[in-house]
């Protein structure tokens, strides 16, 4: 038996897996995120700690027997949260999370050295990232700053509290821009940039390797049988990724969810800062990974939608027949969906969205189609600013909210001229990905090359001809839409 852990912004999901990779149970518990300021955003990690403990209690609660013959457990986090433990092992302040703001000047200040920090890293500085936040505190709160004997990704944190162990693996790390992405590596040239070394970080393994051991008290309180070993585990994309089998250069994802995401594994390390493209590793050995990143997607509809007082499956529905019923949708209006900045390919935290092309016809409908429009527009341009460096992936698997409208993923299917293999990939999916990593370590599989297999696709979407010269047009003139909000916000 095997044990996925998803620590979550929202919650910790938690899944029992049997050896044949059936899920068992499931569980969650709820976080709370605080934001002390505008642009804050952190949560206290003990509040991990308790939510985890809750799981544990929840499955032995479900399946007694299964859960007390676990062997091996993963822990998949949200990335780039800066968790700073002193040498007693506290926790010296409440760790400042991936979607915190505050950190701008810092990334400028972290970009101006006598070396090109992105050829290493990888990707371009960001407030998300681990590392300006650490140079925030070092700025601003020199006391903490000067405590730090081990700075901690959230899941790593996790696992310190669960082994005693300090690791971390290769996928979570690069999240941090101290990682030397090519050669799996700490850089000492990066940690230097936030005035740290190698000490301060924790051990780095690959995600299907173990790293410790469950504490006695802990194994002694959930009457588990077994030494519990915890394997590296991965980023939440990554493990995501594991969940849905794509570890291979030519399978990749498209998450339509609350962010839009492409994901596509490389078989060596490429990049492309210029575009705002993250690259990362893998979480499996020689493996990396490359991603774009647009802010908001499925949430533009469901902002559209309440402005509208509409619901989104009558939404979808009038969009599909306005699409199939309109002859020329060259005079329809359009729509930047950067409700909060935008990530690839500009990397623009101020740009907004904004509707253009309005006319006194334009009705709900017509916003609601534009908006569609626009967001997978905004996927076209993540996908083509991968293609500039990887164009070896065949296979496009389609998950997210957005997924379930075969109208969306239609279009989507079409503007990309590619194949669209949708999924259904549950909510505990990266707890998924993360109990096959753990399933590495049990010495009765014979054959470790088939636990991560491809995720069973539910329905195949094909490109269809039908208005894409029209399409092709207005995607021409929606990228052109960007230098003119790029203006106004500097009025």
């Amino acid at each position: 038996m095997f044990i996925g852990i998803d620590l979550g912004t929202s919650s910790v999901k938690m899944i029992l897996l049997n050896g044949n990779q059936n899920i068992i149970a499931t569980t969650n518990s709820n976080l709370s995120v605080q934001s002390p300021k505008n642009g804050y955003s952190e949560q206290n990690p003990q509040d991990w700690i308790n939510a985890t403990l809750e799981c544990f209690d929840s499955l032995k609660l479900q399946k007694p027997h299964e859960f007390s013959e676990v062997i091996s457990m993963g822990i998949s986090g949200h990335m780039h949260g800066a968790t700073l433990v002193d040498k007693n092992g506290h926790v010296i302040r409440p760790c400042i999370l991936w979607n915190d703001t505050r950190s701008h000047e810092e990334c400028i200040e972290f970009e101006k050295q006598q070396f090109d920090v992105r050829s290493i890293s990888g990707n371009i500085t960001m407030p998300g990232f681990t590392a300006p936040k650490i140079n925030w505190i070092k700025k601003y709160e020199k006391d903490n700053f000067d405590k730090i004997f081990k700075v901690l990704l959230p899941k790593d944190y996790l696992r310190f509290y669960l082994t005693g162990e300090y690791f971390s693996e290769m996928s979570d790390a690069s999240g941090t821009l101290w990682l030397d992405i090519k050669n799996r590596k700490w850089s000492e040239k990066l940690l230097s940039c936030s005035f740290l070394e190698d000490k301060h970080m924790p051990k780095l393994v690959e995600g299907n390797e173990e790293t410790g051991i469950l504490k006695k008290h802990i194994k002694e309180k959930f009457k588990f049988k077994n030494k519990v070993v915890v394997v590296g585990g991965a980023g939440d994309n990554a493990a995501a990724a594991v969940g849905m089998g794509i570890t291979e250069k030519s399978q990749s994802f498209i998450s339509l969810g609350t962010s839009g995401v492409f994901f596509t594994p490389t078989q060596n390390f490429l990049s492309n800062t210029g575009d705002a493209v993250h690259s990362f590793c893998h979480c499996l050995p020689n493996k990396w990974h490359l991603m774009s990143v647009m802010l908001s997607a499925s949430n533009c509809l469901d902002w559209v939608c309440s402005i509208t007082n509409t619901s989104i499956s009558e939404a979808l529905n009038a969009v599909e027949k306005y699409f199939s019923d309109t002859n020329d949708l060259y005079d329809s209006s359009f729509f930047l969906p950067y409700l909060s900045g935008e990530r690839t390919p500009h990397n623009d935290p101020h740009v907004r969205g904004s509707f253009h092309s309005i006319k006194t016809t334009t009705d709900a409908t017509n916003l609601q189609y534009a908006v569609i429009e626009g967001v997978s527009f905004g996927i076209l341009d993540g996908v083509n600013s991968i293609l500039k460096v990887h164009k070896d992936f065949k296979k496009i698997f389609m998950v997210g909210g957005g997924s379930r409208s075969s109208f969306w993923i239609q279009l989507i299917a079409s503007l990309l001229n590619r194949n669209l293999s949708v999924c259904d990939q549950s909510e505990y999916g990266a707890a998924l990905g993360v109990a096959r990593l753990a399933m590495h370590v049990d010495e009765s599989i014979k054959s470790r090359m088939n636990i991560i297999q491809e995720i069973k696709i539910d329905n195949e979407f094909k490109p269809k001809s039908d208005k894409m010269d029209l399409l092709m047009k207005r995607y021409a003139i929606w990228k052109d839409l960007y230098s003119s909000n790029k203006k106004m916000r500097l009025i």
